[in-house]
């Protein structure tokens, strides 16, 4: 018998001279190799939730906390971190080395939001390695989407949006609304010298982080951000990664030629304003191959989502199983 929810190895792996990037692999070490990668950026991997997702007589679950943040050390709030070293490409770089480490050649890439470009990311920059891919709440971390998600929605959420744009003009760093981006004016503050500023703007991106998931869920503060810890983190890494659009010129969509022939499964929630379904549709029209399922009742998340996600890790087990 083997235990989903016991971490059979774990380690931190240096990937340069100053970060290491933290492991762990669960399941049977036999099985077929799935790699996790977890949201935000700055999600972590947390209790481990996601291990639950496969069957552990059926997968090598392997699962790491992205650069900069969890168990992963340095943090990028460590005094004197240098953000340059913190893009999408380094990720990459990272999970490749994690790879090799755990001497994997190929294996099933799972990604939920944020983990969703991730995931397409580093299938595109190494597609010989994956076997194939399936995402929940999907991203793209384009222009569009990075808009939508901390401008366009404040049409749906008016109270919470003005909140967070009012933070940014009243911080003295030349933000204007309609005229700057507000995502930018965040990442400036995330990493302004003085510690109060970026105390103050991470409560505020924290307010905006509980309203945009909220539809199908309701209103729920979530606790990870009371950690004073995870909530800089989070919110320097999503701002970082989100005002640069994740670093990736050009943009996935652009590049979904390198993708084909790689089976994928897409779920995504109809209700899932964060994200709004026309990416994963866009991604599917994209992608000969791929199927799209869209929960209707459920939005960046839910019970229905996590089953169509358990059972799509299995479905693509049995294909693996069948080559």
């Amino acid at each position: 018998m083997f235990d989903r929810g016991t971490v059979r190895a774990a380690g931190l792996l240096a990937v340069d001279e100053v970060h290491q990037i933290y492991w762990e692999e669960s399941g049977n070490p036999q099985g077929i190799p799935a790699v996790y990668l977890h949201g935000g950026p700055g999600g972590t991997l947390g209790t481990g939730g996601y291990r639950t997702r496969f069957d552990p007589a059926r997968f090598r679950i392997i699962g790491l906390d992205q650069r900069g943040c969890g168990r992963s050390m340095p943090h990028v709030t460590t005094p004197g971190y240098n953000l340059n070293t913190n893009t999408t490409q380094h990720l990459i770089a990272d999970i490749e080395a994690v790879r090799e480490h755990l001497e994997v050649r190929r294996w099933l890439v799972n990604g939920v939001s944020w983990g969703s470009t991730l995931a397409l990311a580093y299938a595109q920059a190494h597609p010989e390695r994956v076997r194939g891919i399936v995402l929940m709440a999907v991203t793209t971390t384009d222009r569009f989407q990075v808009d939508w998600i901390t401008e366009t929605v404040g049409a749906v959420y008016p109270e919470a949006w003005e909140r967070l744009a009012s933070h940014a003009e009243q911080a003295g760093i030349g933000y204007h609304r309609d005229k700057d981006r507000l995502v930018e004016a965040y990442a400036r503050l995330m990493t302004h010298p003085d510690p109060a500023v970026r105390d103050a703007a991470s409560h505020t991106w924290r307010d905006w982080e509980d309203h945009h998931v909220s539809i199908g869920n309701g209103i729920r503060p979530d606790p990870r951000f009371d950690d004073r810890d995870f909530r800089h983190v989070f919110a320097t890494l999503v701002t970082h990664y989100w005002a640069h659009d994740a670093f990736l010129q050009p943009p996935i969509l652009e590049r979904m030629h390198l993708l084909h022939g790689i089976p994928a499964t897409l779920i995504h929630g109809r209700r899932d304003v964060s994200g709004p379904a026309v990416v994963a549709w866009r991604l599917h029209q994209a992608w000969p191959g791929s199927e799209l399922l869209i929960e209707e009742g459920e939005g960046h998340g839910g019970p229905s989502m996590v089953a169509a996600w358990c059972t799509a890790n299995s479905r693509h087990a049995d294909r693996i199983d069948a080559e």
